[in-house]
């Protein structure tokens, strides 16, 4: 639906648009929490990769790691496999990872091409999982995963 903004000079200004359609082109939809600027999808691994590094530094450098989780939305209890047995939250894990080359399928051949990084093109990579048990399993949950659900808006 057209939106029909003329200006006037003064304090008072003319806004008029159609109210019955919440959706007019360049808002934002009625529904809270869903905007129209969505992420290339390798700008959202990019803002994931951000967002994982400083959860990490955030929970590295908390006094209270436990509040720091919970202020986070971490969940504490998670439902197992068969859904009946809560899995509790013990360990956080944190691993580093430097990638020192790269490896791509090369054109029209099963062999890899491989690039190793001269050293100043290594890079130190941090992750962290957190570790579920009960008395039948063990889970583990990539922080990605979390952030990006949480990012989604959707359950874990």
């Amino acid at each position: 639906m057209p939106h029909d903004h003329p200006h006037r000079s003064g304090p008072s200004r003319d806004h008029r648009q159609d109210h019955a359609h919440p959706h007019g082109p360049g808002h934002n939809h009625a529904q809270p929490g869903h905007l129209h600027s969505h992420l290339a999808p390798e700008d959202e691994a990019a803002e994931l990769q951000i967002l994982t590094a400083q959860f990490i530094d955030g929970f590295v450098q908390a006094s209270d790691k436990t509040a720091y989780l919970r202020l986070s939305g971490v969940p504490f209890e998670r439902p197992g496999k068969g859904g009946a047995t809560a899995l509790k939250l013990v360990d956080v894990s944190l691993s580093t990872d430097w990638q020192v080359g790269t490896a791509a399928p090369s054109f029209g051949s099963r062999e890899l091409s491989y690039l190793p990084f001269p050293g100043s093109m290594v890079r130190e990579r941090t992750n962290m999982a957190l570790i579920y048990v009960s008395m039948d399993e063990k889970s583990l949950l990539d922080i990605r995963s979390f952030l990006k659900a949480r990012l989604g808006g959707t359950e874990i």
